[in-house]
């Protein structure tokens, strides 16, 4: 077996038997209260007045998107200044082992390094699949934060690893209810919309803040 196959088949096993919604809108619903979870992956200051809950997918092209074109100027206004805290919440949509996977390596990097990694997957997303160069792009992407060939390969086939991030999603799906990706939740109340622009980012914080 080649070692790409080897990639997906490991993180394949984390995915057997769940049914997970695909990328896009989520459906509306009331608004849901976040608990704090000491497994999420946060930026921005911890005791900002607003916090936005995204849950997403590497594999999600609405994520890709939103990651590349918005979420910059997200960062920039509200993360980096203080105002936001921002959670990422991870999600699986199909290819379900290429998002396993790229959850893993995020992991790997450990909390310096799990943003830039995602970042790393969403930008070179397209090419990916349009290549079918799973391994070979999820690889470079992991070089660049420095990390060897070796410890990537042991990162995308860690069954405590694979396990771990199982129970996150189950629980997201399960507690949480959350159905597809992106799904974004600004304190406590969920958005009706998929895919968010900064406009509308811009309007719900403000809601949020008063």
């Amino acid at each position: 077996m080649s070692s790409r196959r080897l990639l997906l088949a490991a993180a394949a096993v984390l995915v057997a038997g769940l049914a997970l919604a695909g990328c896009g809108a989520p459906a509306p619903g009331a608004a849901h209260k976040v608990a704090a979870d000491p497994q999420d992956m946060s930026l921005g200051s911890p005791t900002a007045k607003v916090e936005v809950v995204e849950y997403a997918s590497p594999s999600c092209s609405h994520c890709a998107r939103f990651n590349n074109e918005v979420f910059p100027a997200f960062k920039a206004k509200y993360i980096d200044t203080g105002l936001v805290r921002y959670t990422l919440r991870e999600f699986l949509t199909p290819p379900n082992e290429v998002a396993a996977a790229s959850y893993l390596l995020a992991r790997c990097a450990g909390k310096d390094g799990y943003f830039t990694v995602l970042d790393g997957i969403y930008r070179n997303q397209e090419a990916m699949f349009r290549t079918g160069d799973v391994r070979g792009t999820l690889l470079t992407v992991a070089q660049s934060v420095g990390l060897t060939e070796a410890q990537f390969n042991a990162c995308v086939s860690d069954p405590a690893a694979l396990k771990a991030l199982e129970a996150r999603v189950e629980k997201h799906i399960r507690v949480d209810k959350v159905e597809s990706t992106p799904t974004f939740v600004i304190n406590g109340k969920r958005s009706t919309v998929g895919e968010m622009t900064l406009a509308e980012l811009d309007a719900a914080i403000a809601q949020a803040a008063k």
